[in-house]
């Protein structure tokens, strides 16, 4: 009987595309130093679209794409196994640096700026747990629920690498947005030959304002997320810019004394103003209630993976041990070692001041929300993974416990902050690295190799992650219209709010009853709470990216998706590098007071028009790629 049920797992089991008999290269020198390389770079590069938008968007395939092209295209060599390698580790540079941007840079909006100690401390236990509590995770998720958890990023990931191997994807699309974007951010925000944010005022007696951020990294963020998302980021904008700040100026206006927390009246505000002391706390507790819807719904799946993670982490402590190459991971010793060691380092260190309960609260809400996250990237994809949501809950929790054990004041708000930070780091580091599984399980990689490489993007990137924030706060201001750091801010709120009381409670139970009435329409009210929370000008360029996907998904209807939109996709995420890299390095300048904005102003009263005219064009240039006849993937299917 045994045997039988042994015979049929086995003809029900997924068939890699390289088999686990099958020993080709693949834990390599080159790929491990091209992954840390891009790991870096791109960890950068969203590190400045999270300051810049609150989200960040999934470097995987784009540092494929880049590793075939530098691989078997210029090198001519390197396995799909090899080029797995190297997105595994790359990808990782990506996720830390969301986990951190969402979170530590609410110490510099407190005054309290991080020495990058601890930011890298932060960064790396967080990393780490992150991977290692996805280590008894992978055979359920991964494997066992292979047929019914997609993992979206994953999986086209996997897709890229195989018709690499068969047909030869080059990475000419993600380098041609890479220029785009870099050239179009250097005369913009370099050379100043147009503006970066045209706004107009529509009824200016009630504060009625719209504008746009003609940036190429939100035009591919929009085109990225797709029409659906994108309208409901907008749609939450538009009812904060164009109904909110109208309807509080209209009735602020007979109000003879400051609204807190404002100190000015109503009367004297103008739309920013009005935004800053009022629409940041609706939207605030609109995120807070989208967040929390998601989790209500994602119950099932947190009860289940819960279950039987503990289920597997029990079994996983036998040592038993996996012939074949494909289904080996890193020991549970490790696992149970490694939980152990963060929690003590984390109670003992003076840069993350959590002390022994802090350190135990990392340890549970890691494990929580790791199991969840990995799970909901698996349905729904790395985007709409509600890490921030996550994030608020564990800070909500953390900052109410800490309160009733007499942890007051900044040493209070720290704490909280710095438990919340290590847990976000952890809960954004479990889905990339599920979805890197995936990859792997599909390709036929070995799962021990990719989680040793997982440590080591984490690594490189917590070394590197810091000196970036610091930089671009030095040439920027984080908080300020430059980098406003949402998420950030938002998460700042949340723990400031809890631990002295001063919130204004009105506007943010304004913000929760607007989300209820989203989520009761059917509507998910996550992302249109961000959109509310966001300035209507992050909003814009975001729709018009959807809009142009959505036209192209119709146009292409019946044909390969990777033929048509996914060279859209990858176009997209090389307008978002190329920009944010210019970004840091407009940073570096202004850090060191070079000033290049010898242009600014020459369109003179037409300047505002002058930039919808050439963000025009820089759309139907990712218009003409997405449509572009040569992909390189005709004729590839996924074998199932």
């Amino acid at each position: 009987m045994r045997r039988d049920n042994n015979a049929a797992a086995q003809k029900d089991q997924y068939e890699p595309y390289i088999s686990p008999e099958q020993s080709i290269p693949e834990f390599t020198l080159t790929s491990l130093v091209m992954g840390v390389v891009l790991g870096i770079i791109f960890g950068a590069a969203n590190a400045y679209l999270g300051l810049k938008v609150g989200m960040t968007v999934s470097a995987s395939i784009p540092v494929a794409v880049i590793s075939m092209g530098i691989l078997r295209g210029m090198l001519k060599k390197g396995t799909i196994l090899e080029n797995n390698m190297v997105q595994t580790v790359g990808s990782a540079g990506e996720s830390l640096a969301a986990g951190v941007i969402f979170t530590v840079p609410a110490l510099i909006i407190w005054g309290l700026e991080p020495r990058v100690t601890k930011i890298f401390l932060i960064s790396l236990i967080g990393g780490c747990l992150g991977v290692l509590f996805m280590i008894p995770l992978r055979k359920f998720l991964i494997v066992k629920e292979h047929r019914t958890l997609p993992y979206p990023e994953g999986t086209a990931c996997a897709k890229v690498l195989m018709a690499g191997d068969v047909g030869g994807v080059k990475a000419k699309t993600v380098f041609l947005g890479v220029g785009i974007g870099a050239i179009y951010k250097f005369l913009m925000g370099g050379f100043g030959l147009w503006e970066e944010h045209p706004a107009w005022n529509l009824i200016k007696k009630v504060n009625m304002k719209v504008g746009i951020d003609a940036m190429p990294a939100l035009l591919g963020v929009g085109y990225i997320i797709g029409p659906r998302i994108a309208a409901y980021l907008f749609a939450g904008g538009a009812l904060g810019w164009l109904v909110f700040i109208p309807v509080i100026t209209f009735v602020g206006r007979g109000i003879e004394h400051p609204i807190f927390p404002a100190t000015t009246l109503i009367s004297e505000m103008g739309p920013e103003q009005i935004w800053n002391n009022y629409i940041r706390y609706i939207g605030a507790g609109a995120v807070c209630l989208g967040g929390i819807a998601s989790l209500i719904k994602a119950t099932p799946t947190i009860w289940e993976s819960l279950r039987l993670g503990f289920k597997k982490l029990s079994q996983g402590t036998s040592g038993e041990t996996e012939s074949l190459r494909t289904q080996r991971d890193i020991p549970m010793t490790i696992l149970i070692i490694g939980a152990l060691a963060s929690a003590v380092i984390l109670a003992v260190i003076p840069q993350v001041p959590v002390k022994l309960i802090g350190a135990v609260l990392v340890v549970i809400f890691s494990f929580f929300f790791v199991t969840v996250s990995s799970r909901i990237v698996g349905l729904v994809g790395s985007s709409s993974n509600p890490a921030s949501g996550m994030t608020i809950a564990t800070l909500l929790a953390t900052s109410l416990i800490l309160l009733k054990l007499g942890w007051t004041g900044q040493a209070g708000m720290v704490a909280a902050l710095s438990v919340g930070a290590v847990v976000c780091v952890a809960i954004c580091i479990a889905g990339d690295t599920s979805q890197d599984l995936k990859t792997g399980y599909l390709v036929g990689a070995t799962p021990m190799k990719q989680q040793v490489g997982e440590f080591l993007g984490v690594i490189t990137a917590a070394s590197v992650v810091g000196w970036t924030v610091l930089i671009l706060h030095r040439g920027y201001g984080i908080g300020s219209a430059e980098l406003p750091a949402p998420q950030a801010t938002l998460m700042s709120m949340v723990v400031k709010g809890v631990m002295t009381g001063a919130v204004p409670w009105l506007f943010v139970f304004i913000g929760m009853a607007t989300a209820l009435v989203v989520e009761l329409m059917k509507i998910p009210s996550l992302p249109f709470a961000v959109g509310l929370y966001l300035p209507i000008e992050l909003s814009t360029p975001i729709i018009i990216g959807g809009i142009l996907r959505g036209i192209v998904q119709r146009k292409t209807v019946g044909l390969p998706s990777l033929e048509y939109q996914e060279k859209g996709v990858l176009y997209s995420s090389g307008m978002i590098a190329g920009d944010a890299l210019v970004g840091i390095l407009l940073a570096v300048f202004a850090w060191q007071g070079i000033n290049l904005q010898f242009a600014k102003g020459w369109m003179g009263p037409f300047s505002r028009w002058g930039t919808l005219l050439i963000f025009a064009l820089l759309s139907a240039s990712l218009w003409r790629v997405s449509l572009g006849k040569d992909s390189g993937l005709r004729g590839f299917r996924l074998k199932s």
